[in-house]
């Protein structure tokens, strides 16, 4: 459906035209009929105003102390009166009569939506200086001044509306007013891209604000149901960058990056090109179980106490498996540890989860039902008590890890320090000390001993349809720089304990996201052997971390970050030009 300009009403847009200034100035206006110019009209008619007020006070002073009647008048005051009404009349006429119009005479809606029409028909189609992803028609006529444009532009855009159907601008109405919930439309109509289209529109014309650069079509809104989105409305553009190829356990990946942030896509490439040239990376998977903690409550401790020494025994680990494992075909139970406050207990369950991110898989995990049988008198508060640790940083990811645990290091040469990165391994060595790990900890930080690598973890996540807020924990990371080899070369490594990824499931299925996994080699399912594609994603994401905080920590020892940031992280474009255009 395609989102068009509005036509607009010559009749009415007639009548507005008639009662108000046009906006290119070439209407009749009250001032043109002045022989003066208007300031100096102006200033006649103020001076004249206040002298005769002046006068006419004195005279009445005089006839007061004088006891003369003031009905009894003078030639003189008979000119003063008239005068002194002549410049009020005009002052009001000039400075009041179109404030009392702009509060109480107000067009109505019709009349402003013809105005609206009017400067819509006349504003500028920028459709390939910024890309849109909707079919507008907004060409200007010839006839229109570059600054009329330029005036047009500087303000908010005018919604836009969508070309609709008798029966869907019904639609549209009854969403307006509340009669039919937004929520609704795609059960009710069975068209989600058709329901998208309603749902804006009724958007725009509720708040009164343009959705023009936000792209509608070109999209499957059926795969977005009931997993990804509700009551959408459009879908937001994020280029995708590839750094790379990552030579990583002998084999060569190229990384696919989604992100907004100028630089950062060029410097992992850099990062990438050093890795390589110096034989590669290698990877480590330390730990691989995603964790759910529920918190329950007890009458007393002592009864939260006794439940905490029962699942920590060894001998229930194996029918509490049993029991977790009958929820899901790749779900299978590791450990539980427990910790207590006062009378209440947080359980936190760890669990494989095959190729999945596996948070869902492992709330759904019946134990509770279990338990209960054996301890009637507990009561579930809630199946996640923030002892995960899901989307906030928390030492317990930092210490015992969630999701996947991986290390990743490399020896980077010491010509490829000089060369590429255009450093040395003492500089390295000695900025990583004094920043990843003592400025860190000056600073208090929570698994955050390195340069930025959220940064990297954010964009590849975007590109392959993890959760973004999961970025908060498997960012934890730790970067270490070591002289190795007689301080000829460089030994770097980043030990990453919670990084929180899945092939399958979530955003992952979405048509975008999909092709990036798919570059990678880690699409869907592994079916011969089940977790390894979420298993061999977490690695790719440490090994892009690694180069990423090679090239960044390489800048600043060389002092490049604020001169590759100018180049790259700024934009090219004329500002002054692209607002007005």
């Amino acid at each position: 459906m395609d989102a068009r300009c509005r036509s607009t009403k010559p009749t009415t847009t007639t009548k507005v035209k008639a009662k108000s200034t046009t906006i290119d100035g070439n209407s009749t206006k009250a001032s043109d009929a002045l022989v003066l110019p208007l300031y100096f009209t102006n200033a006649v008619f103020f001076t004249l105003f206040f002298s005769v007020v002046y006068y006419l006070l004195s005279r009445w002073r005089e006839k007061i102390r004088n006891s003369i009647p003031l009905h009894f008048v003078t030639p003189s005051e008979i000119v003063a009166l008239i005068a002194l009404v002549a410049s009020f009349v005009y002052l009001i006429g000039f400075f009041g009569i179109d404030f009392v119009q702009s509060l109480f005479l107000r067009p109505s809606t019709e009349v402003w939506t013809s105005v609206d029409d009017d400067e819509r028909s006349i504003v500028k189609d920028d459709s390939q200086k910024v890309p849109c992803g909707a079919a507008l028609d907004c060409s200007v006529p010839s006839q229109v001044s570059p600054t009329v444009v330029s005036v047009l532009k500087s303000v908010d855009p005018l919604p836009v509306s969508i070309k609709l159907n008798e029966e869907d601008e019904e639609i549209v109405k009854s969403v307006v007013v509340g009669t039919t919930p937004s929520y609704s439309l795609e059960s009710k109509l069975g068209d989600c891209a058709r329901a998208a289209a309603i749902r804006r529109e009724a958007l725009q014309r509720i708040t009164g604000k343009s959705l023009y650069g936000l792209p509608l079509d070109g999209f499957d809104y059926d795969s977005i149901l009931g997993q990804c989105c509700e009551m959408p409305v459009g879908y937001v553009q994020i280029p995708v960058g590839i750094a790379g190829p990552l030579l990583l356990d002998g084999r060569e990946f190229s990384v696919p990056m989604a992100t907004t942030e100028g630089c950062l896509v060029a410097s992992t490439n850099r990062g990438c090109k050093a890795i390589h040239l110096s034989g590669g990376a290698n990877s480590i998977l330390l730990r691989d179980g995603m964790t759910r903690a529920p918190v329950v409550r007890f009458a007393t401790a002592k009864r939260a106490a006794q439940l905490k020494m029962f699942l920590e025994e060894p001998e229930n680990f194996e029918t509490l498996a049993l029991v977790f494992n009958k929820s899901s075909r790749f779900g299978r139970l590791q450990n539980i540890k427990c910790a207590i406050a006062g009378k209440n207990l947080y359980m936190r369950f760890s669990c494989s989860t095959g190729d999945a991110m596996g948070m869902n898989m492992v709330s759904k995990g019946n134990v509770l039902d279990f338990l209960q049988e054996d301890f009637p008198d507990m009561d579930v508060i809630g199946i996640s008590g923030n002892f995960c640790s899901d989307k906030k940083p928390a030492a317990v990811n930092w210490i015992e890890g969630r999701g996947k645990s991986v290390v990743c290091e490399a020896i980077i040469k010491g010509d490829v320090v000089r060369k590429v990165l255009k450093t040395t391994v003492d500089a390295l060595v000695e900025l990583n000390m004094l920043k990843n790990l003592v400025g860190s900890a000056m600073a208090g930080a929570l698994g955050g001993f390195n340069a930025h690598a959220s940064n990297i973890v954010t964009a590849i996540y975007i590109a392959t349809g993890q959760d973004p807020a999961q970025n908060v924990e498997s960012s934890h990371c730790i970067t270490m720089m070591e002289a190795v080899n007689d301080g000829k070369d460089l030994h770097v490594s980043v030990t990453m304990p919670s990084i929180e990824v899945g092939t399958v499931g979530g955003g992952t299925q979405l048509a975008s996201q999909s092709a990036c996994l798919n570059l990678l080699g880690v699409k869907g399912a592994n079916r011969d052997a089940p977790g390894s594609n979420a298993r061999l994603l977490a690695t790719i994401v440490a090994g892009s971390v690694l180069a990423g905080e090679l090239s960044l920590m390489s800048a600043l020892a060389a002092g490049q970050l604020v001169k590759s940031h100018m180049k790259y992280n700024r934009s090219i474009r004329d500002i002054a030009t692209v607002s007005s255009s």
